[in-house]
């Protein structure tokens, strides 16, 4: 309901706050009451009742179809702004949902203690135009039920806080609660002090949402419940919580980058990927990520290759945390480049790499890698920088720099025809053969090539000039596979 007030007050179509209001949803006997505003609570408008009978109830009642869609998205990116207090947050799918369920495991600390982190959030979502009703426990489901059945802002003390809440707190299926009720378990209390056995055979084979020993055992840490957000959290991650909302990340981008690459030094670990992150004042995130070609930790690298891609952060209105994350990294030692102490002409290789990648994009850079095939042109592949190396293929023997493609054909003269030429014609010069070397016979790839293809015989070529090339023969005299050999040059060597 809030979401469409705010929806609203945007476009500006918002109605009074004391005008009773409702969202409703299509139900098996017609619409029913799906959210309401303070003012329909106050008259008597309930969730779940037909919408002809609370308009009988207050005949002043306004209603609209609810976006049930757009609800869930929102709280999915809730979800992703509530990563500000701890990385792991999902959105609750469980019974009624409109939640988040945060495992704060090992990090009221940064916030001053688990109150002082419920006021954070608490104010936080008040900035948003969300009402928010918090409960801190040590399981899922004990935190679901404080939130919706205890205070407004509960912190879990021992298994007495849960005694005196509804047995819908257990979070069951309505009409399990209405045969609970029935039988007088009315309250988690009375439910748990009746012995186990008993309601086994009750429930035996009731579903999860069915079953209140299971709903118990989850309660009560028993049966794991875990919070398994959509991506795990990133092992290295460095934050900057600012006192005031901000427009531009670039002054606290340094510290960030040596925050991280302090934090993947003590683990000798390089990043690969780095993801940059923004959490907006209006509940909004936005984040760039970057990719590096080799495992890198330098932390003005890493802030060169955010500085070119900083104005495609959406500020809004603001944010107040910037966060700094290696999503994918490897394992990257200590080592001394050389003794004289020069440049690394690798790492300044990758480096190279990563500037024109950021620049131009990944698909404007791509570099070659080996491919399993004897056949020359097929031996070598491009891909993006970022591509992982695959595993080596077979040595083989050695190739010219440059291949021509496709393979130009030639006119030879030789002394017999299984040997090398004695002089060829290329692109109308003649030149004659001082030195050679092989032949290397390449047969074709059965399981590729079409039948009837011929092999090739290699041979290294110098000329009377001392320029090198490479030829290739196709075909043999009478190997019925065709005329006369054609030969070709394929390549030249430096």
């Amino acid at each position: 309901m809030e979401r469409k007030q705010r929806q609203d007050d945007r476009l500006g179509n918002s109605l009074p706050d004391d005008l009773p209001q409702a969202l409703m949803v299509e139900g098996a006997h017609g619409p029913t009451i799906h959210a309401t505003n303070r003012a329909a609570q106050q008259a008597g408008v309930t969730p779940g009742a037909r919408v002809t009978d609370m308009r009988a109830l207050c005949p002043s009642l306004h209603t609209d179809y609810a976006d049930l869609a757009g609800d869930q998205a929102a709280t999915d990116r809730l979800a992703l702004w509530a990563q500000r207090w701890c990385p792991w947050t999902v959105a609750d799918r469980t019974a009624d949902g409109h939640g988040l369920i945060l495992d704060t495991t090992g990090a009221d600390h940064l916030w001053g203690g688990e109150a002082a982190m419920l006021a954070d959030i608490e104010a936080s979502l008040s900035g948003l135009g969300f009402s928010a009703r918090l409960a801190l426990a040590p399981t899922w489901g004990a935190a679901w039920a404080l939130a919706r059945f205890g205070p407004v802002r509960a912190i879990w003390r021992d298994e007495r806080d849960l005694a005196g809440l509804p047995v819908a707190a257990l979070r069951l299926g309505a009409d399990t609660v209405l045969l609970l009720n029935r039988l007088g378990l009315k309250t988690i209390g009375a439910l748990s002090a009746v012995p186990r056995l008993s309601l086994a055979r009750r429930f035996l084979r009731a579903e999860l949402a069915d079953n209140p020993l299971l709903r118990l055992d989850q309660v009560t840490g028993h049966l794991p419940e875990p919070v398994s957000p959509a991506f795990a959290p990133p092992a290295f991650r460095a934050d900057a919580r600012l006192a005031e909302p901000i427009f531009d990340p670039t002054h606290h981008l340094p510290g960030l980058c040596e925050d991280l690459s302090t934090q993947l030094a003590a683990q000798d670990q390089g990043a690969r990927r780095v993801r940059l992150t923004v959490y907006r004042t209006d509940g909004e995130v936005s984040r760039i990520e970057v990719a590096t070609a080799a495992p890198s930790r330098d932390a003005d690298h890493l802030a060169f290759l955010f500085r070119d891609r900083l104005e495609r952060i959406d500020p809004g209105f603001g944010f107040d945390l910037i966060s700094l994350e290696a999503t994918t990294t490897e394992r990257l030692g200590k080592a001394q480049t050389t003794l004289a102490g020069e440049r690394d002409e690798v790492l300044d290789l990758s480096r190279l790499v990563d500037r024109l990648t950021v620049r131009f994009g990944a698909p404007a850079i791509t570099r070659p890698l080996p491919r399993a095939s004897h056949i020359p042109e097929r031996a070598e592949r491009r891909a993006a920088p970022l591509t992982p190396l695959p595993e080596q293929p077979a040595p083989q023997a050695e190739r010219p720099l440059r291949l021509l493609d496709p393979a130009e054909e030639i006119r030879v003269l030789y002394a017999v025809p299984e040997g090398p030429p004695a002089q060829f014609l290329w692109r109308r010069r003649t030149h004659r053969v001082a030195r050679y070397q092989g032949p290397e016979r390449i047969a074709p790839e059965w399981w590729r090539d079409m039948p009837g293809t011929r092999l090739r015989d290699y041979f290294r070529i110098e000329d009377e000039t001392g320029r090198r090339f490479w030829l290739y023969r196709e075909g043999l005299h009478d190997d019925g596979r065709g005329g006369a050999p054609r030969w070709f040059l394929h390549g030249m060597f430096a």
